[in-house]
């Protein structure tokens, strides 16, 4: 060959190999109920959040980042797919055997990962339903995780209220002994085993109307399940379960090969139940106690990172899937404290609402010599925004018809001084009959009384509707919105 010939491949593999090595392992930790004020490198005063602080002390905290719905299943499909939830009809908060939201063949943030060259993984909550027709929980789940583009998936399927209490691994349950199968009903009861409206004496924790069916560890839940005994988690040892999975996960990460990590802890969704090991550490109560140890957790990944030499190539980023809320769900018997501080700060409403408290979420991300650390940012962006954005990091320009609502932000999560702010944002709850539009500092809100509209530079916590003072503010964004609501693609 050539002298110049053999230059010139030589001098592509080596260009190849320098883009590969670049390409950052990509850790996504997305918790659960976690609100705007809960942890303290965003204000909290009653809880110690160590290892959260320290992903704000070495990367940058943003602090207009929203989840795009104020409840957990719409806000998890957006994430995965790039697509606004309230464009999919049955994309509400998903029951225990519900089938899969997310056709399969939809590309996803670990499809597009994959496909360039990622080696994939979840931990932790899934919530998005499995299978095509109701789930049989004693057969293969599928198609799930897996399915849409995860090598390895270790999840829980619903919430840790909602049957059936178990964890499942790829396809099957975990420990799941043919012999007591599980049966599922969100329908009636079903067999003869106890239930919380009957037996409030064999419940350690008390739940209200709605949470009064199967007693499963000594919690009542929604919905009714029968067998599986075995298969059954212990609440209290759930964060340690996933920390475990998380940490086995990077471990047997090739060293040539990127990696890609949606981690999903349950903390702090109801039930909280720390481990006693965490009990009465914080001001308050059990809620400020699985706020530290969802601490821990964090701190598990990163001291791994720092025991394996790679958190130089790693970017972490963590959020939550929407707002936080004081909830009288449960009475753990420290309810009085949980209120201490407020879950989201100074910011009106909570989880559920369409006001900033209910979607407007902490987002950290550290990736040391890219990201600048110590770092405030208030651009605005959305978890539904990372599809596009992890994809460009990978080097992959994202398929035909992928993420048709997120916006590429690599530049802005780079804090590139030239970076673009983002176009509109909608903004769902649980319900789509009325949705939010945020476009610059003004917001629009819609209501069963009319809209109403906020200049949140000015008026952060929403206290002053300035509809009738705007009318033609309030017009062009209607039409933004309804322009939205008319888009297919």
């Amino acid at each position: 060959m050539p002298l110049y010939r053999l230059l010139t491949v030589l001098f592509l593999l080596l260009g190849s190999a320098v883009s590969a090595a670049t390409r950052p392992n990509i850790i996504l930790i997305v918790s659960d109920d976690v609100g705007y004020g809960d942890i303290g490198c965003y204000g909290a005063t009653h809880v110690r959040t160590p290892n959260l602080d320290r992903l704000a002390r070495e990367g940058t905290r943003f602090t207009d980042a929203h989840a795009t719905a104020s409840v957990c299943t719409p806000t998890r499909f957006a994430l995965l797919t790039g697509k606004y939830a309230w464009r999919v009809p049955g994309t509400g908060i998903a029951p225990g055997d519900s089938t899969l939201l997310i056709p399969q063949g939809t590309p996803t943030i670990a499809s597009e990962l994959k496909s360039a060259g990622y080696s994939t993984g979840l931990i932790g909550k899934w919530h998005l339903g499995l299978g095509t027709t109701t789930p049989d929980f004693n057969s293969d789940l599928k198609p799930g995780p897996v399915e849409l583009g995860f090598d390895y998936a270790f999840f829980i399927p619903a919430t840790g209220d909602r049957v059936p209490c178990v964890f499942v691994q790829n396809h099957r349950v975990v420990d799941l002994e043919p012999t007591d199968p599980i049966t599922v009903s969100y329908k009636g009861r079903i067999g003869n085993e106890p239930i919380g409206s009957e037996h409030q004496d064999w419940l350690k924790i008390k739940g209200d109307r709605s949470h009064s069916d199967a007693i499963v560890n000594g919690i009542s839940r929604i919905g009714f399940m029968t067998g599986g005994h075995r298969a059954q988690w212990v609440d209290e040892t759930i964060a340690d379960t996933l920390a475990r999975q998380a940490v086995t996960f990077i471990e047997r990460q090739k060293e040539d090969q990127p990696f890609f990590l949606l981690l999903t802890p349950h903390d702090i969704h109801e039930p909280m139940v720390p481990n006693p090991r965490f009990r009465g550490t914080s001001d308050c109560g059990w809620r400020g106690d699985v706020i530290h140890q969802l601490d821990w957790t964090v701190g598990e990944v990163l001291g791994t990172l720092d025991r394996l030499g790679i958190a130089k190539n790693t970017l972490v980023i963590f959020s939550s899937d929407n707002g936080g809320a004081i909830k009288s769900t449960y009475d753990d018997g420290t309810n009085p404290l949980h209120g201490r501080q407020s879950s989201n700060g100074i910011l009106r409403g909570q989880k559920g609402s369409l006001y900033e408290g209910g979607h407007r979420v902490p987002f950290l991300a550290r990736w040391p010599g890219h990201i600048p650390a110590g770092r405030e940012s208030p651009a605005l962006l959305a978890l539904v925004d990372l599809l596009p954005t992890f994809a460009d990091l990978a080097g992959r320009t994202i398929s035909t018809g992928a993420s048709p609502d997120g916006v590429n932000l690599k530049s802005t999560l780079l804090l590139d001084a030239k970076a673009k702010q983002r176009p509109a944002l909608v903004l769902q709850s649980n319900r789509t009959t009325y949705l939010a539009i945020r476009d610059g500092d003004w917001k629009l809100v819609e209501t069963a009384a009319g809209p109403q509209l906020y200049n949140l530079a000015a008026d952060l916590v929403e206290a002053h509707d300035l509809a009738k003072s705007e009318p033609a503010r309030v017009k062009s964004l209607a039409a933004k919105l309804a322009a939205e609501r008319a888009r297919t693609q």
